[in-house]
């Protein structure tokens, strides 16, 4: 005769506790995902596209009145060729350089050096305007090498710029010797910032390029000089995750089959 005792119920596991996630929730995690991928993809190209168009309507907006109206393209074509300006602006700037390489051209640059220098309120800024576009675009002025940390303010680390030592009467004025000039732009427009002189013992190099610098710098620190690294290691992380199955916790072993007694 078999056993009257009801039988156990079946093991429940803690997946089984778990309640089934919804399935639309998902599919909007996907398309979020989709939608911030496209609007990664895109947002860079559109902007760049619109900054570059800017820019060459602007070159040639500014070299129209220079250009004969004979030798405009908008004289024989119904349309306005886009870059033209910029053509002539590359053109001419490259005559101007080969021009002044001889001797009549330097002459004649240093009798206009000369006038300028003599106007009272031209002088300062065609000086300044030289020096800056020298430092910049001379391949052996100083300008920006290296990117460092300076405590700026007092407790707080700041990204800076280091440039050419100072001068000899600034030097001399400097407690302490060694010294560097650092240029601390803001963000996230980094053409305005402040200028200081730090002990070089007091500021620490960084090995990061101009460039990254100033991406990390304009994004406020959002994209940060390894950010492609970081991207990596994330996506191997996340292919991980979503590759690995999800394993239901071991559960406890059944217990022992009830067995058939005999009657009393």
């Amino acid at each position: 005769m078999a056993d009257d005792k009801p039988g156990l119920p079946p093991a429940v596991t803690v997946a089984d506790m778990v309640p089934p996630e919804p399935p639309h929730h998902g599919a909007m995690a996907r398309l979020r995902n989709y939608f911030l991928t496209g609007l990664i993809l895109v947002g860079p190209i559109y902007i760049t596209i619109n900054l570059t168009w800017w820019f060459v309507n602007w070159v040639d907006d500014a070299m129209r009145p220079f250009i004969p109206v004979g030798l405009r393209a908008e004289t024989y074509l119904p349309f306005k060729v886009p870059g033209y300006g910029v053509v002539i602006a590359l053109f001419a700037l490259t005559l101007l350089g080969f021009l002044t390489a001889n001797l009549v051209g330097r002459t004649l640059v240093d009798f206009s050096e000369n006038l300028l220098n003599r106007m009272p309120i031209v002088r300062p800024i065609y000086k300044t305007m030289k020096q800056i576009f020298e430092t910049l675009f001379s391949k052996s002025g100083p300008g920006f090498g290296k990117v460092a940390l300076a405590e700026f303010p007092t407790g707080m680390w700041s990204v800076v710029f280091l440039a050419s030592t100072p001068s000899t009467e600034i030097a001399q004025r400097l407690p302490g010797k060694d010294y560097v000039s650092c240029f601390l732009p803001c963000t996230p427009n980094p053409t305005t910032g402040f200028f200081f002189y730090a002990p070089r013992s007091q500021v620490i190099e960084l090995d990061i390029t101009v460039e990254q610098a100033m991406t990390l710098i304009m994004s406020a620190g959002m994209a940060q000089p390894n950010g492609d690294a970081q991207k990596k290691l994330a996506s191997l992380v996340e292919n991980g995750r979503v590759a690995r199955p999800i394993s239901a916790p071991a559960s406890a072993p059944p217990p022992p089959a009830a067995s058939a007694g005999s009657g009393g």
